[in-house]
């Protein structure tokens, strides 16, 4: 007898995808949510199954694949830790026909782990019905991309007609309780806008300004969303809650301020992934005078006049040669250039400069950190270092040449990773023609999944022959600028002894600088060069 027949065990999941507003208190289940496992419970009573445990994801959507209960649910799964996973309908298990597929079809019979949808009357014990499982997943699929397309038809009329769309007001703004879309102006933090504005407008500098707000303890936009009971989640990870320079940046340069509703930057690459990617500047959406200006137009053309007019290091377009690769010794942050005005460079720790107590922050010139670099490349050489090296991946004399490598070196890397991925795509739709040839798809089923890879698989075909055309061209470029034989020897020693570092030869080089500060009895400040080789 099998250990289903002696002693069943059933993993109930539950997952709602919309925000529900009738929770009691954070973090207590939701109604709806509530009433899925009372069925579900109900149905394993019924026929006599223990419970093994109770997965719920509140607030998910069955195409997001990083649900924590649902990824737990499939971990527990492959362990067999129970034999039964008991869900309302098969839509709030995935929406995806993909995962059904995966699966529902496909490892879930392999684990032993039997599937079963009350609502839709999906069961893997009963082979009759798994061609009505794969419409499920198929009327689901299309349902997301459906439901996809119409939200974004939605937001795009509402984005062209000025109204705010997004779950958070910019900082200096609130939502507009009575009115949707109506943003009104939350004073306190506007306040902190007014002055940051007028700050900068007087002659302060952006990291001056992060510090002076620092040291008075204002929270930054992130905190002060907390801080309001806001449930907002920060993009990307974040290791400090100080305000910085680019925080000041992106506020003086916000339109926002000034009355215009400005939004679609950035929009999903597809229904099925949570990613994003810029939008260029012309697709964006601006319209005029939606809300209360923050700013008024003189402080702000002031402020864009001298945001236009400032001078900086590397304006020409090109990267600095330490960008990067030079980190605090205390803090590890990367450190920043900065040109004093009688013209010469620094390198310094940005993390001193927002708070004083944050790090008693590293600083050096950038003309001695480059010397320091040099003397330690002879030293190097002088001690035999294998000139061999330098011959296969040192950039030539000439700055075009300088160029034409790094671009050269970009390519190839682009070009390996559209290799990886078209080989990763010619294998999916190879083990779709499997799945298809062994009945686990259907023909519909298998068309309509082949079709989105052999898209994908086209446009990663035309990037390859782009990128195989553009590194056809650099080696042109770059060949007939070569040194001939007779004149290797004097070539090698000026590679062996550069007089002067350029940005290439530093990512061939240096993999990382750490620099510290001069303390009182010291006479050199400390330097550690990891090296390449």
């Amino acid at each position: 007898m099998s250990n289903i027949e002696k002693n069943p065990k059933a993993a109930l999941y539950c997952r709602l995808s919309e925000e529900d507003h009738n929770k009691t208190f954070p973090g207590q289940d939701s109604l709806s949510i509530r009433n899925q496992k009372s069925m579900l419970k109900q149905y394993a009573l019924e026929h006599q199954w223990e419970i093994y445990d109770i997965y719920s994801d509140d607030d998910y959507t069955g195409a997001d694949r990083k649900r924590p209960e649902f990824n737990r649910l499939l971990r527990d799964a492959r362990e067999h830790r129970f034999d039964i996973i008991l869900c309302k309908t098969q839509s709030r298990f995935t929406r995806e026909l993909e995962l059904v597929e995966k699966y529902i079809h496909g490892l879930f019979p392999l684990w032993g782990i039997r599937f079963i949808s009350i609502v839709d009357n999906a069961d893997t014990a009963d082979k009759a019905n798994k061609k009505s499982r794969q419409i499920n997943g198929l009327i689901n699929e299309w349902y997301l991309e459906d439901m996809s397309d119409n939200i974004k038809c939605v937001l795009t009329d509402r984005r062209k007609k000025g109204y705010h769309i997004g779950s958070f007001a910019l900082y200096g703004y609130r939502k507009d309780p009575d009115i949707r879309g109506h943003l009104l102006i939350d004073e306190e933090a506007a306040s902190v806008v007014r002055r940051i504005f007028l700050l900068f407008s007087q002659g302060y500098g952006k990291t001056a300004i992060a510090k002076q707000l620092n040291e008075l303890g204002i929270p930054n936009p992130t905190e002060y969303k907390r801080l309001q009971g806001l449930r907002y989640r920060q993009p990307k990870k974040s290791c400090s809650a100080l305000w910085n320079y680019s925080t000041i940046s992106r506020i003086l340069k916000n339109e926002i301020y000034i009355g215009n509703m400005v939004q679609g930057k950035y929009e999903s690459i597809s229904y099925k992934t949570k990613e994003n990617h810029p939008r260029p500047k012309e697709q964006w959406y601006i319209v005029k005078n939606t809300h209360e200006p923050v700013i008024d137009m003189e402080l702000w053309n002031n402020v864009q006049n001298i945001l236009n007019q400032n001078t900086h290091p590397f304006s020409n377009g090109t990267i600095g040669i330490f960008a990067g690769k030079t980190h605090c010794m205390y803090c590890g942050c990367t450190m920043r250039s900065v040109k004093h005005k009688s013209g010469r460079r620094y390198l310094k720790c940005p993390t001193h400069a927002l708070s004083s107590n944050a790090c008693i922050g590293a600083f050096l010139s950038s003309e001695k950190l480059e010397k320091a670099l040099l003397k330690e490349l002879q030293a190097l050489t002088d001690q035999g270092l294998d000139r061999d090296f330098f011959l296969r991946n040192l950039p030539q004399n000439s700055s075009i040449q300088d160029n034409i490598l790094y671009q050269l070196k970009t390519t190839e890397k682009d070009l390996f990773a559209c290799q990886k991925k078209l080989k990763e795509h010619s294998e999916v739709i190879r083990q779709l023609y499997l799945d298809r040839a062994k009945g686990i798809l259907s023909e519909t089923d298998f068309l309509s999944l082949s079709k989105d890879f052999a898209v994908r698989r086209q446009m990663l075909e035309q990037q390859i022959r782009q990128h195989t055309e553009q590194l056809k061209y650099l080696k042109n470029s770059i060949t007939c600028d070569y040194p001939t034989q007779q004149y290797e020897n004097q070539y090698t020693e000026k590679l062996l002894h550069p007089a002067q570092l350029n940005r290439l030869l530093m990512d061939i080089m240096i993999k990382d600088i750490k620099i510290g500060r001069r303390e009182p009895a010291a006479n050199e400040i400390p330097i550690e060069i990891h090296w390449n080789f």
